[in-house]
């Protein structure tokens, strides 16, 4: 994987860059429509590549890994012969999901046990077996196994969790080091910066990130449920330490508002599960602000979902026939909105790009967030 830095905003730290893989170039900043078990819900290929353009989505170790399991992704090749997808992928070490799944978790030295959330199966996480179901995989992209702690934990837990995350990681590291692409192409290993809402940890675990000197490094543990000002005021503390010319990857975040917050701050890759979730709840996510399709104020507008949005669907459907598929609980309608939505993150992402290039991104920025997040 290589890295190349094309522009920084001369008012913030905003950066737009391009990061090659084996499977295409990546424009940043960029945000990754998520995929979890090999697909984005709602959404076909198709449209991910001619409506949405999304360039790279994320599979998730723990979903694949558990189901359809490691031996069928290897006889197919791989998770891109798999599921059709010819561009990047990343892949999340699966630890978020260890310890929000599974009720019967339990984490020691070796690593995390934890029973399946489908059949009760037990299994064990070490940092090593999660490199090498990554490889099985065969992501462009992988993550180091570590623990998430809630946004709320005090500090004892967060340093004690923190100092098993970081001995995780060095293992990690080192079996990364000595494995190889099982596909013919290289993949690049993120080490995962923790540490909770307390800055002497955020730093000593950015430092020990920043040493180890990865392709990329990503930032975890937040948007867990601590206060918004905390999460912005850890992507700068982290981001003053991570290597500049390493594309930063904020994991599980957030909000359109969030976005452009943390661009500004310095992120590059950004992913979450908002714009698909709430999308099949009939939120939608415009230019303008937020729409709640269920609401009966659109039932006789006709006019369409966004006429100047991102997608083809913004301007075939109207927000009368959008509203009429939800309240009728047709799944038609948690596709169109998906779409629109993940159109709507990408474009946004990719206007954030032009303007770091032009030199104006601070004002265009701050005039987006307010116009955005308001509530039609």
């Amino acid at each position: 994987m290589d890295f190349k830095l094309q522009a920084t905003d001369s008012n913030s730290n905003a950066r737009a860059g391009q990061i090659v893989t084996g499977h295409g170039v990546i424009e940043t900043p960029i945000f990754m429509p998520v995929g979890t078990v090999g697909s984005v819900k709602a959404v076909h290929i198709r449209e991910l590549e001619d409506e949405i353009k999304a360039q790279i989505i994320l599979g998730n170790t723990y979903h694949l890994y558990l189901r359809p399991g490691i031996d069928i992704l290897e006889k197919a090749g791989g998770l891109h012969k798999f599921n059709g997808w010819k561009r990047p992928i990343l892949t999340d070490s699966g630890g978020f999901q260890v310890f929000s799944l599974s009720a019967n978790r339990k984490l020691k030295e070796e690593g995390a046990y934890f029973r399946s959330h489908i059949d009760g199966s037990k299994h064990l996480f070490t940092p090593e077996k999660v490199v090498d179901i990554q490889r099985s995989i065969g992501s462009d992209i992988m993550m180091a196994l570590d623990e998430c702690p809630p946004g709320d934990s005090d500090y004892q837990y967060a340093k004690k969790s923190l100092a098993l995350t970081l001995r995780w990681l060095q293992r990690g590291w080192d079996r990364f080091n000595e494995t190889e692409s099982k596909y013919g192409y290289s993949q690049a290993f993120f080490p995962i910066v923790q540490g909770c809402v307390y800055k002497d940890l955020r730093t000593e675990s950015a430092r020990f990130v920043a040493e180890l000197g990865a392709e990329g490094n990503a930032i975890g543990g937040l948007a867990v449920g601590e206060p918004t000002e905390k999460m912005y005021e850890m992507i700068e503390v982290v981001n003053e330490i991570l290597p500049k010319d390493k594309p930063r990857y904020l994991m599980g975040v957030g909000t359109p508002a969030n976005i452009l917050e943390a661009i500004e701050r310095g992120v590059d890759m950004m992913d979450c599960v908002m714009p698909t979730r709430n999308g099949r709840n009939g939120m939608l996510f415009t230019k303008n602000g937020i729409m709640n399709m269920r609401n009966k104020k659109w039932a006789d507008d006709f006019e369409p979902i966004e006429a100047d949005g991102a997608a083809e669907v913004d301007r075939l459907y109207s927000r009368a026939y959008l509203r009429h598929l939800f309240i009728s609980q047709e799944i038609l309608a948690m596709q169109i909105a998906s779409i629109h939505n993940l159109a709507f993150y990408l474009w946004l992402v990719k206007e954030a790009r032009r303007h770091i290039m032009d030199g104006d991104f601070k004002s265009w920025k701050n005039e987006m967030v307010v116009r955005m997040m308001q509530r039609l």
